[in-house]
């Protein structure tokens, strides 16, 4: 059997990395470049059925997975824009458990891929943009705090390869 916390963080928990040097935040920004194929490539061939059962007894079904990164990554992209031209802006969070529920969390997951690529994009170029000065920008959380770009970043790479191994892991212990 396997362990629950197993199910719930398949690469473990987010940890921020040792340093935020160019090198370090290239890696990030190449997970983010690589998420729409990766994405796609962990939901290819998926049968309606499958893509809606949860990746572990009480967690979202992949359908959902995949539509959560349409709206969490949307809400990142629009928190590094204000970041960038705002000072230190106070964001709004969101509850993604509930908006897991709604009823665009059912709808096939095509809209949500060709989203999650165009906005891939959009923030790929982004962040290729940035400076130094740009990575120590942040926002202001209401619930986890003062949060530069960098360490934004480094969440979002960890996030993407997070939910992917969501998908993944359950296609292997199935067998799909």
């Amino acid at each position: 059997m396997t362990d629950l916390d197993d199910l719930r963080y398949p690469i473990g928990r987010f940890k921020s990395p040792a340093g935020n040097s160019s090198a370090v935040r290239a890696t990030h920004i190449q997970t983010l470049r690589q998420l729409p194929v990766r994405l796609s490539a962990a939901v290819a061939g998926l049968t309606d059925a499958q893509l809606d059962t949860p990746y572990r007894d009480g967690g979202w079904s992949l359908r959902q997975v995949v539509h959560h990164f349409a709206d969490s990554h949307a809400n990142a992209f629009i928190r590094f824009k204000l970041a960038l031209t705002e000072d230190w802006p106070t964001i709004k969070p969101y509850d993604e458990a509930a908006w897991a529920k709604l009823a665009d969390s059912a709808i096939p997951i095509d809209g949500s891929l060709a989203f999650v690529e165009a906005l891939h994009n959009r923030w790929v170029t982004l962040v290729e943009a940035m400076t130094e000065e740009d990575f120590a920008k942040g926002f202001n959380h209401p619930e986890n705090g003062r949060q530069n770009l960098a360490k934004a970043l480094a969440i979002y790479d960890w996030h993407s390869r997070h939910h992917v191994a969501h998908i993944t892991s359950l296609r292997l212990r199935q067998g799909w």
